[in-house]
């Protein structure tokens, strides 16, 4: 009997080791993900994903970033994490010329990058999770045709720096190939300020007579909200806005028919399954952090994870919000 004791207890430390050395493995492991406007509803519920993923693996994580949206304050966030040797790095490029050399400092480092919702695909990045943000564009696109009838004045606004935002700006130009009485009237800049995005729809609209604006083409998540305040404020009805992300304004704005769509993305997947992708990677060694794994047919990590993206409008966004407030209790 004392054998069968012995051999059992054997047994058991046999197996209770590598179970215990597996917990084990991520001691000491640290990851950030570096973003702009961290405080902004969208980048908070990434950061949200961000945490549940560190907790599940049982890791150390940081989500750096300004408040505002400073691509040079980004790469000084990504130069002084590179300085704290992380096992990984994820981080959305607001300016991709801004940077891409702290990219290359990370990978030759041997610190893997993945960028998630915004890319630098001329760096050494590993691979980009996000949105195929060239569909999102023909998606806004094809919505704004219908909401127009095929016809109409419309002003874009976005942030020609960020690749992500231009991708949606080519998608939506195909869709409207083939509708030449829709006609881009003009482009606006609202270099990360909410405000320039409020001032420039109240000097559009005090011009209107000159040249009447049919619908709003807001390509990021700040400009939605405030060209609905400056048209409700002025109690103008009758044109489209066509929005960007979810967060709470704007869906309130689609509530009281002012928004007629925004397209929703899942930031708080994105940096979710970023982090479990980094952490694989970290643990599998992958060796050559440098190579051109976007042209290589035997490729151990892919070029790009979509993580999808939806029209959000009045037919379903009560849904949306009890979805949300399921997963968030908010």
């Amino acid at each position: 009997m004392n054998r069968r004791i012995c051999a059992v207890c054997s047994l058991l430390v046999v197996l209770v080791i590598p179970i215990t050395s597996c917990g084990g493995s991520h001691s000491g492991e640290s990851y950030v993900l570096i973003a702009v406007n961290v405080k902004i509803p969208y980048w908070q519920s990434a950061g949200a994903g961000f945490s549940q993923a560190a907790q599940q693996l049982g890791i150390s994580y940081t989500f750096a970033g300004p408040d505002t949206y400073d691509p040079a304050a980004e790469r000084e966030e990504l130069l002084r994490a590179i300085e704290k040797r992380p096992a990984g790095i994820l981080i959305s490029v607001a300016d991709p010329n801004t940077v891409e050399d702290g990219i290359y400092r990370a990978i030759d480092a041997g610190i893997p990058v993945i960028t998630i919702d915004s890319d630098a695909p001329a760096s050494r990045r590993l691979f980009f999770v996000g949105t195929n943000n060239y569909q999102a564009g023909l998606m806004g696109g094809q919505r704004l045709i219908q909401e127009l009838k095929g016809k109409g004045n419309v002003v874009v606004f976005t942030m020609p720096s960020q690749p992500n935002l231009n991708e949606r700006f080519r998608g939506y130009k195909d869709a409207l190939q083939y509708h030449p009485d829709i006609r881009i009237a003009g482009v606006v800049d609202i270099k990360g300020d909410p405000r320039i995005a409020f001032d420039s729809a109240t000097q559009i609209l005090s011009v209107d007579k000159k040249q009447h604006i049919d619908a709003f083409v807001c390509l990021e998540a700040l400009s939605g909200k405030e060209v609905a305040n400056v048209l409700n404020s002025n109690g103008i009805k009758g044109r489209t806005i066509i929005a960007m992300d979810t967060d709470p304004e704007t869906l309130e704005w689609i509530q009281k028919g002012v928004i007629a769509a925004t397209i929703s993305q899942k930031p708080y997947t994105m940096a979710f399954v970023g982090l479990k992708m980094l952490d694989d990677l970290h643990h599998s060694g992958l060796k050559n952090l440098g190579a051109d794994w976007a042209h290589d047919s035997f490729a151990q990590v892919p070029a790009f994870v979509d993580t999808g993206s939806a029209m959000v409008d009045k037919s379903n966004v009560d849904a949306f919000l009890a979805a949300t407030k399921s997963i968030s209790g908010k």
